[in-house]
């Protein structure tokens, strides 16, 4: 709807690039990998050219965390993208059926797109 098939196909291949690069980097967690953790791009030599940061910790600041206080981030983590997740459909549910979240009724515009579709025109 707003993005054009070349963007949404964009999105889609990156995102495919990413579990490619976790499945063939690393060990899968269901064969004794750690759940989470992704393979640094300076470790192995999957791509083709240099890549100057890794997308976990990209600056170095929690290389020196204790493990206690990276479980507390992992846990921290874990909530936030499951609060993104719930406000994600929050403005998904108002734009398609409007009142359906008071806090959010006259903020978001509807939306008459079909949203579990993406492909559909």
């Amino acid at each position: 709807d707003a993005l054009s098939d070349a963007a949404k196909w964009q999105i889609i291949l990156f995102v495919g690039f990413l579990e490619w690069y976790s499945e063939a980097g690393g060990t899968h967690y269901m064969r004794g990998g750690v759940p989470g953790q992704f393979p640094k791009f300076s470790d192995g030599g999957l791509v083709p050219h240099p890549v100057p940061f890794n997308l976990f910790d990209p600056f170095g600041f929690s290389k020196n965390r204790s493990e206690e206080a990276k479980q507390n981030g992992l846990i921290k983590e874990l909530n936030n993208g499951r609060a993104a997740m719930f406000g994600i459909l929050g403005f998904i549910s108002e734009q398609r059926v409007e009142g359906s979240v008071p806090l959010l009724k006259g903020l978001v515009t509807h939306y008459d797109g079909e949203t579990m579709a993406p492909f559909a025109h």
